[in-house]
């Protein structure tokens, strides 16, 4: 067995509908989700005890213990490995950087040893599901129903997070209403990423609301968002708080994401490609 190594890529809710809850205090999500060309690393190598060296410009107060998912992941495999996750997502950023972290661990793992990945990764979180597919996909359900989306165009996007974790547990408690209506029952087909983009702005995110009540600062990113020339538009992704906008080209998107740079120099700010 040798090293293995598997990208993490940021998960993009560009649509999240809340539309129920269950007895067990569980929410029913609808979401279109998408990936971004951005995300952590995880290196997986034949080690006698397990550990985990985290790494990396946001690797800050990102616990190496046996709470984080990575970890948790390499248990559910049953597998001894030395891991470092090199972490360039910021945490508790509605990027489901975490849950893909440990998607990317299981394969990793996977690869090193020849083990299968396990069917029921539902119990390492919602979003881990989705994450080992990486690719354009609707979830319902609390993240097991998960149906891939054919068809969809890429799309040119800037992510911002505006510095401050955001609690999902407190955008939750937030939520006035858990019971909206889903996405239409059979998606359109979005022959180019303009149509695609005019159709999200007829969806939601049911907890951007909620979650600028908790963390006002969220407002002014999609503000400043919406705010640069060719932004079609911008939404929260996730529970937050990093909000995305959406433009015509990668060089209008990268454009954007420069000046918002310089103009907010305490925010985290990204140009990425979504598919």
């Amino acid at each position: 067995m040798t090293a293995v190594e598997a990208f993490a890529p940021a998960k993009i809710n560009l649509t999240l509908h809340v539309t129920g809850r269950r007895q067990d205090g569980y929410h029913l999500l609808d979401s279109l989700v998408m990936f971004a060309d951005l995300g952590d690393r995880v290196k997986v190598r034949p080690a006698r005890c397990s550990s985990l060296t985290v790494t990396g410009p946001m690797a800050a107060g990102v616990p190496s213990g046996p709470d984080n998912l990575v970890q948790r992941a390499a248990d559910l495999i049953g597998i001894t490995a030395a891991i470092t996750l090199e972490k360039h997502l910021p945490s508790a950023a509605g990027l489901g950087g975490g849950s893909s972290d440990a998607a990317a661990t299981l394969k990793a793992l996977s690869l090193m040893s020849g083990r299968p990945v396990p069917k029921e990764t539902l119990t390492l979180g919602a979003d881990v599901p989705v994450c080992l597919l990486t690719r354009a996909t609707r979830m319902r359900g609390i993240g097991e129903d998960l149906s891939q989306v054919s068809g969809v165009p890429p799309l040119h996007a800037v992510l911002i997070n505006p510095g401050v974790p955001l609690s999902t547990a407190a955008v939750f408690r937030h939520l006035a209403q858990p019971d909206n209506p889903p996405m239409p029952k059979t998606l359109p087909r979005w022959g180019q990423a303009a149509d695609l983009m005019h159709w999200l702005t007829q969806q939601r995110n049911d907890l951007e609301t909620p979650a600028i009540a908790e963390l006002s600062e969220i407002a002014q990113v999609i503000a400043r968002l919406r705010a640069t020339p060719g932004c079609q538009m911008a939404r929260m992704s996730g529970s937050g708080a990093t909000c995305f906008g959406l433009y015509e080209s990668a060089e209008k998107a990268w454009m954007a994401a420069n000046r918002l740079a310089v103009d907010c120099p305490g925010w985290w700010v990204r140009a990425v490609r979504l598919s």
